[in-house]
């Protein structure tokens, strides 16, 4: 008998934006704290939020575009993602969500295996500016997950090889009462038609299934993935004749304390919000590709 699934912890979410300048002040203006820029050795950038249950999000810009280009002729599948995703969709987005691996080449097997391998596994190095203003060097090892059916999504498995222990309340304590991410918002017409796939990501066979769509759930996290009736529900977005196929990163839904003073915060930084199924709603904008919404979770 085959021992049982253990779902795997949400590592973090990728986020094109156009610039980092831009996505900086933009989070800034809605309460979070985000760190120092930090250089990809393959040309991306990245500027990101991290939260206190061990989440973050990785705002991703282009540095050196011609360092990306070569890198995706190279075989680098985490940039030639980054470059058709900002090809279709644009430069502000959700393309990917990352889940956290214990052996990324063991994943990366199973990927293949499955018939979901995004490609050739990536292994880098990159310096890590810590928060006491420290340099120290980070390594990773990524597992690349996808669906040919999903031009604009993907996900994968993220090893940390070699990553410095240092203190970041710093970094994870945000003017918005954030402390991490509760859910993850996916959108297509017909979601169970990419069950498999989630749930191979997520670790995880259990499904929730309604006439919204459908959840799996992370260690500590859910992704859910909505119809037209749930988005327009749940996050009340209305999608008008929606027949793009294929998975969406849509939204992304945050643990807060205090909605009463996180709405306090955001009309006094002139951000517009709305009240949607009992949780705050902030529409996208520059340097904010997707819809985020803050949910009261003591």
């Amino acid at each position: 008998m085959a021992s049982p699934r253990t779902p795997r912890p949400l590592d973090h979410l990728v986020l094109p934006v156009e610039d980092l300048e831009t996505a900086r002040a933009r989070h800034m203006s809605l309460g979070f704290t985000i760190a120092a820029e930090a250089l990809h050795p393959f040309g991306t950038e990245n500027a990101c939020v991290f939260f206190a249950d061990g989440t973050y999000l990785e705002p991703l810009a282009i540095a050196q575009r011609e360092d990306c280009e070569e890198a995706a002729r190279q075989g680098n599948v985490f940039v030639a993602r980054d470059q058709a995703y900002r090809f279709r969709r644009s430069d502000t987005g959700f393309s990917a969500v990352v889940v956290g691996s214990r052996d990324a080449t063991a994943d990366h097997a199973r990927f293949v295996r499955l018939g979901m391998s995004g490609g050739a596994m990536l292994e880098f190095s990159r310096p890590m500016t810590l928060p006491d203003g420290s340099e120290q060097t980070a390594s990773f090892r990524l597992a690349f997950a996808s669906d040919l059916r999903s031009p604009d999504f993907f996900g994968f498995a993220v090893e940390r090889l070699n990553v410095p222990m240092s203190d970041r309340t710093a970094l994870t304590t945000h003017a918005n009462g954030v402390t991490g991410i509760a859910e993850i918002v996916l959108s297509e017409p017909n979601p169970t038609d990419f069950q498999y796939f989630i749930q191979e990501l997520a670790s995880n066979r259990e499904v929730e299934a309604n006439s919204f769509g459908m959840s799996v759930k992370l260690d500590g996290a859910v992704i859910t993935v909505y119809n037209k009736a749930g988005m327009e529900t749940h996050l009340g977005v209305d999608t008008g004749e929606w027949r793009e196929r294929g998975l969406l990163g849509r939204a992304v839904v945050y643990k807060v304390a205090d909605l009463q003073a996180l709405s306090a915060l955001l009309l006094k930084n002139q951000v517009p919000v709305r009240q949607v199924a009992g949780k705050l709603v902030v529409d996208p904008a520059p340097g904010q590709g997707a819809y985020y919404c803050f949910e009261e979770i003591r």
